[in-house]
This record gives structure tokens, C-alpha cells and sequence, in this order.
């Protein structure tokens, strides 16, 4: 089995330019993608397979719609920043940054398959270091899961991909004929966008 740093190794951190593109084209280029944690003791990855996108004109339902504010002042930063906001109070959500600075567009990410830390994931999610099918399955299908088991707060708001913390590696092409769309969910405005995307053979989706 590769090592934890083999796996850094052999994939290359996504670049600049790959978040600088429109957020629809984004969100879909980062199915398969593998976004990682640097922690003390440990590496912690999960293979990206649900996202939605959020652009910053006509999308009533994202939050840079009416403009900058200090809630979501880092998502108007520029592509390949971290935008986490807590949702109702509970739950806090990872956004990756897209776009030019100052444009306000991100992509959450709503699920992910867990491929390294999985320890680490169970201890946070279940209290225990052994979990068996169906919770290993749901360690990461959801926003606020995937916060937990990472310990995402929004202390890791802002933070740039491109250092060495927090970042997405170029892992694992998904055919398109796998990517299936759908309207947003749990939203009330702009819902005829279909801005979901999803990898449709994963078993590690939100719903």
C-alpha cells in the first residue's frame, strides 16, 4: 500500500489557473479531484464526488449575491481559496474559490470518499477508530460530516490551496458520461439552476 507521502508524490497539486475558470466548469473539474490536511500526526484526503456551485451574478441563492460582507468577504477572494461558513449555527461548510478577485463565486463541497485518515475520520464522526460499511460510507457524505472529520472551522476560511495545509490534487479522471447534474438542495431561490454535480456511480453522495 503507498505511503502517506507517496500519495502527495504521485499527483500534483492543482495550480492557480485551475480555480480561475468559470464556477460551473470548476465544480465539474473537481470530481475526482482529492483534497487533503496537513496535520500534525497526520494526512488526511478524501476523493471529491458531490459538489454544487454558487456564482456571483444572477444566483440568487448564493451568498455573494447582494456583495461583500464580512461573512463571505473570502469569497470574493480570488480562485483557489477556502470559503467556510456555518450553516444554521451547526454545521460548517468547505467552499472552494473560483473566478477572478473580487467576482464572488465558490463551489461546495458536499461529499467525499474517504481514502486516507480514516481513523482519524471514525474518532471525529463516531467516537470510535473501527466503523463498518455503511459508516465508513457515511464518514464524508455531507457538508457538515466532511467539517467534522476534517475539523474545518471557519478559522480555515481564506486559506489558499496552493500552500501546504490545505490543498486539491489532480487524482483521479472521472468520465463524463459518470457526471450527472441536479438541482441545489436545500435551497429556495434560483432552484432551476441545475448546479449539482455528482459522480452518479459513487456510493459516498450526500443523498
Amino acid at each position: 500500500m503507498p505511503s502517506d507521502f507517496d500519495l502527495i508524490q504521485n499527483h500534483k497539486k492543482l495550480n492557480r489557473k485551475f480555480y480561475l475558470s468559470p464556477v460551473v466548469e470548476v465544480a465539474q473539474k473537481l470530481l475526482g479531484k482529492l483534497f487533503v490536511k496537513l496535520e500534525k500526526d497526520d494526512l488526511l484526503a478524501g476523493m471529491i464526488t458531490e459538489v454544487e456551485a454558487y456564482d456571483g451574478i444572477n444566483d440568487e441563492a448564493s451568498h455573494s449575491f447582494k456583495g461583500e460582507t464580512e461573512r463571505n468577504k473570502h469569497m470574493f477572494l480570488e480562485g483557489g481559496f477556502t470559503y467556510v461558513y456555518l450553516s444554521y449555527g451547526v454545521h460548517h461548510c468547505l467552499n472552494v474559490v473560483t473566478g477572478i478577485k473580487g467576482y464572488g463565486a465558490a463551489v461546495l463541497i458536499r461529499a467525499m470518499e474517504p481514502v486516507n485518515g480514516i481513523q482519524t475520520f471514525s474518532l471525529r464522526r463516531f467516537g470510535k477508530t473501527k466503523v463498518n460499511e455503511n459508516e465508513f460510507q457515511n464518514l464524508l457524505n455531507g457538508p457538515g460530516k466532511i467539517s467534522q472529520a476534517f475539523n474545518l472551522t471557519r478559522n480555515d476560511s481564506g486559506k489558499d490551496l496552493l500552500k501546504d495545509e490545505l490543498f486539491i490534487l489532480d487524482y483521479k479522471k472521472i468520465n463524463k458520461k459518470l457526471i450527472a447534474a441536479s438541482k441545489r438542495i436545500g435551497i429556495s431561490k434560483s432552484v432551476d439552476l441545475y448546479w449539482r454535480f455528482y459522480i452518479s456511480n459513487s456510493k459516498f453522495l450526500s443523498r
